[in-house]
């Protein structure tokens, strides 16, 4: 029995067949950021030291390299022994001076007695009054140096600067710090990113710009983050152009660690056609264009996947050209 001869039309692709709803799109040229991968710095807004307000011994360390801390909290007590010899030394004058001032009211009080009997002058009545007075003075004047000095004592208290993390402490148990002297340092107000930048590619940075951010210790960037360029100072240093870029939820176990960005240098036009345009046959990228009515395989090189106006598309190297009609099933 002899089998039917095949239809010439079952031979061809089926790609070159007009598929059922299928779309044209005229290929032309898009603009696209070219960007370049460079390693950012996380840093800290500002990195404040917790300073002894007064001189003396190391008694107490509360925090160590890491510890978050909060503004206003104690990170370390600094102690001296002189302050507590005069606490001592102005409490025994407060006793001496109370006991003075007691033994004055008593003879004013006799004087007043004397006086109402006539047995004393008016002159003895108001000495007895200026003594009470003075002795009442120098009182007020020993407790107020007392609480000088407790003051001064009060604030051997090492306070946290302001809300953050402890990055270092430079001060260890039983060491001696002046006045003034940094016990520790606190990174505080937030991380950032610290690009430097080739000054080739200044022309492009710009505050406001988007970049792209990797995660910890990538080496791609696969999923990236998006952050913002909010400051591009102008000082050039090294042939390097220093920029800070604002990201969200920053990790902040590391301060200096190393994170993947892409930065965008420059701006050029591209030739991209939507991923579904495009089939892979035996390792060849092939597209369909329609050309006077009919429709052709074009073998093209295919690049990255680039942002364009209409969504993601893929960039075509070779094999196109701009005012191609390409086919979309």
């Amino acid at each position: 029995m002899r089998r039917p001869a095949l239809c010439l039309a079952a031979l061809l692709p089926l790609a070159a067949m007009p598929a059922a709803g299928a779309a044209e799109i005229e290929v032309r040229a898009v603009p696209v950021i070219e960007s370049k991968a460079v390693f950012g710095r996380i840093e800290s807004r500002f990195v404040i030291p917790a300073r002894a307000r007064i001189g003396g011994t190391v008694a107490e360390l509360t925090v160590t390299e890491g510890s978050p801390v909060a503004a206003g909290q104690v990170v370390a007590r600094v102690v001296d022994e002189k302050l507590r010899l005069q606490v001592d030394a102005v409490d025994a004058r407060i006793r001496a001076a109370r006991a003075e001032l007691a033994n004055a009211r008593a003879e004013y009080e006799r004087v007043q007695s004397l006086m109402g009997r006539g047995a004393t002058t008016q002159q003895r009545v108001d000495q007895a009054r200026t003594q009470v007075d003075v002795l009442v003075s120098q009182v007020a004047q020993a407790d107020a140096e007392r609480a000088l000095v407790l003051q001064q004592a009060s604030e051997g208290d090492v306070l946290a600067p302001s809300a953050g993390r402890v990055l270092g402490v430079m001060a260890r148990r039983g060491a001696v710090v002046m006045q003034g002297e940094a016990v520790a340092t606190v990174a505080a107000g937030g991380l950032f990113l610290r690009l430097a930048i080739p000054e080739r590619h200044a022309a492009m940075l710009s505050v406001g710009a988007k970049v792209e951010i990797g995660g910890r210790g990538a080496a791609r960037i696969d999923d990236a983050r998006e952050g913002r360029i909010e400051k591009v100072y102008p000082q050039i240093e090294a042939g390097r152009v220093i920029a800070d870029v604002a990201v969200e939820n920053l990790p902040d176990g590391f301060v200096g660690e190393r994170v993947l960005v892409r930065v965008p240098v420059a701006e050029r036009g591209a030739l991209t056609v939507p991923p579904g345009a495009i089939r892979t046959r035996a390792g060849l990228d092939i597209v369909t264009i329609s050309d006077q009515g009919k429709q052709r395989d074009i073998i093209v090189v295919t690049g990255e996947m680039v942002a364009t106006p209409d969504g993601r598309h893929r960039e075509v190297l070779t094999g196109l050209r701009a005012g191609d009609r390409v086919i979309i099933p």
